[in-house]
C-alpha cells in the first residue's frame, strides 16, 4: 500500500556497498524499517543521505506491505530544516543519544500520534535553545509517560524512589530503592517543561548519577532495552 506520512528518523545503517537500512517512526504506522537501495552511490535519485540523519523530520511516500519485511521509500522531503541540531557538537551528541534511546525503547508498529508529536516538539526545542545540558534527562522522564511507566508523583515527600514500582516510598523496601541527591534532582524534573530547564542546576557527577539511574529504570520496564552506545560520548561532552 502506498502511504504518505510524516516520519522521524531513528537510525540509518549501511547495508552492503551502496544501501541503507533506515529505521523511522512514522505518524501513520508507528515504527518502520526501510531498505534504501543504491542511495550511497546515486547522485541523481530523489533520496539523499543527508535526509536520513538521526531525528530528521520528513514527509515520505512509501510502500508499506506490512508483512514484517523491509519496506521501501519512493520519495522524501525534509519538513523541518534544523539550524543547529546537527552542526553544534553538544547538540549532535544529544541527538545521537536520544535517537539511540528511541531506537531501543520505541517498538510499537502502530499509530501513536501523541508520542510522535512529543518527539517533534522536544527536538524543535533542542534546536532552538542553548541551555541544554539536562535536556536528555527531562526527555527520558517525559518519554516514560508515553511508554507507560512515568514515575508516580503522589508521594514525592518520601526520600526513596522504587525503580521497579515507579513510586516514592518512606522506607527502603527493596534492592531497587534509591535515595540521595539523584532522587532530589528527579523530583525537581518531575512535572516541569523544557522551558524550565534553565532553573535546574546540576554538576557533572549529579547529572551522570541521575542518567545512570534513569537508564536502569528503563531497563527494568522495557524488555530488551540496552544502554546506548553513544553514552560515553555524551558523558565526555557534558563533563
Amino acid at each position: 500500500m502506498l502511504v504518505k506520512t510524516e516520519a522521524i528518523v531513528f537510525s540509518a545503517l549501511k547495508y552492503g556497498e551502496a544501501d541503507l537500512i533506515v529505521k523511522a517512526f512514522t505518524k501513520s504506522s508507528g515504527l518502520k524499517s526501510y531498505l534504501l537501495r543504491n542511495i550511497l552511490k546515486s547522485k541523481k535519485g530523489k533520496l539523499r543521505v543527508a535526509m536520513f540523519q538521526p531525528l530528521m523530520h520528513l514527509e515520505i511516500e512509501a510502500n508499506h506491505k506490512d508483512k514484517g519485511t523491509l519496506e521501501s521509500i519512493r520519495e522524501a522531503k525534509v519538513i523541518t530544516h534544523y539550524t543547529s541540531l546537527h552542526t553544534e557538537i553538544a547538540k549532535s551528541a544529544l541527538v545521537f543519544f536520544i535517537a539511540d534511546i528511541l531506537r531501543s525503547a520505541v517498538q510499537e508498529e502502530e499509530e501513536n500520534t501523541s508520542l510522535f508529536e512529543y518527539i517533534i516538539a522536544a527536538t524543535l526545542w533542542l534546536d532552538t535553545h542553548s541551555t541544554i545540558a539536562n535536556f536528555h534527562l527531562l526527555f527520558m522522564i517525559k518519554l516514560s509517560s508515553y511508554l507507560g511507566f512515568y514515575p508516580d508523583g503522589a508521594e514525592t515527600k518520601f526520600e526513596y524512589f522504587n525503580l521497579m514500582d515507579g513510586t516514592f516510598e518512606q522506607t527502603e523496601t527493596s534492592l531497587y530503592c534509591r535515595s540521595g541527591n539523584m532522587i532530589v534532582q528527579l523530583k525537581h524534573l518531575l512535572g516541569i517543561n523544557f522551558d524550565s530547564l534553565s532553573i535546574i542546576k546540576m554538576n557533572q557527577q549529579q547529572r551522570s548519577d541521575l542518567l545512570n539511574m534513569l537508564l536502569q529504570y528503563y531497563e527494568l520496564h522495557l524488555h530488551g532495552f540496552k544502554k546506548p552506545r553513544s553514552l560515553a560520548v555524551l558523558n565526555s561532552i557534558f563533563s
